[in-house]
């Protein structure tokens, strides 16, 4: 999967914090902004889309957080992985995704593979307006499964987004293969 650079996008009105500086925002809060930001069309129209891979701009989110304005070209996704420490939202702004996710919670860390159990697995479908927010550790991929049509989503994470743990899946076996730190995405 490529991925393209990042681009300056200005923040609009209706991208402005909903939690004041000094607090830390909520999953509430992220939710309430990435909707917000997500029906905003103008800025969803800026996102340069490119057909191999997927693009992304940095935003201001509320209360020093991490947001992000990402487009999906068809047929991609992001893998399984998790957000460590910090809790988050998104909300798909056109097109649709398709999240699975794992309703357990993980050890933090000192393991490398796990063994899931039969019932662990959600899926959710997100067509444009529809989002969800999560907890700390929270295992999900997120795909376009789209044959023709790009997507684009909005994402936020409170604290700002300290690593990134990249899984593989076999069945029922999830094994730890990578972590990544904010100087590989940025």
């Amino acid at each position: 999967m490529s991925v393209s650079p990042s681009v300056p996008v200005p923040t609009t009105a209706s991208a402005s914090s909903a939690a004041p500086a000094s607090s830390a925002p909520t999953q509430a809060d992220l939710l309430d902004f990435v909707r917000r930001t997500a029906a905003d069309t103008e800025l969803i129209a800026t996102l340069p889309l490119d057909p191999e891979g997927r693009t992304w701009v940095r935003l201001a989110g509320p209360g020093g957080s991490e947001a992000w304005l990402i487009g999906w070209p068809p047929g991609t996704g992001t893998g399984w992985h998790d957000h460590a420490e910090s809790v988050g939202a998104f909300v798909t702004a056109s097109g649709e995704l398709k999240e699975n996710a794992l309703a357990v919670r993980l050890p933090a860390d000192g393991w490398r593979t796990l063994e899931l159990a039969d019932d662990v697995d959600r899926e959710r479908r997100l067509p444009a307006g529809k989002g969800r927010s999560f907890g700390r550790h929270h295992v999900h991929e997120v795909l376009n499964e789209s044959t023709d049509l790009h997507a684009i989503s909005v994402h936020a994470y409170y604290p700002p987004l300290p690593q990134i743990r990249r899984y593989s899946r076999v069945g029922q076996v999830l094994r730890l293969e990578q972590v990544e730190r904010p100087e590989d995405w940025q």
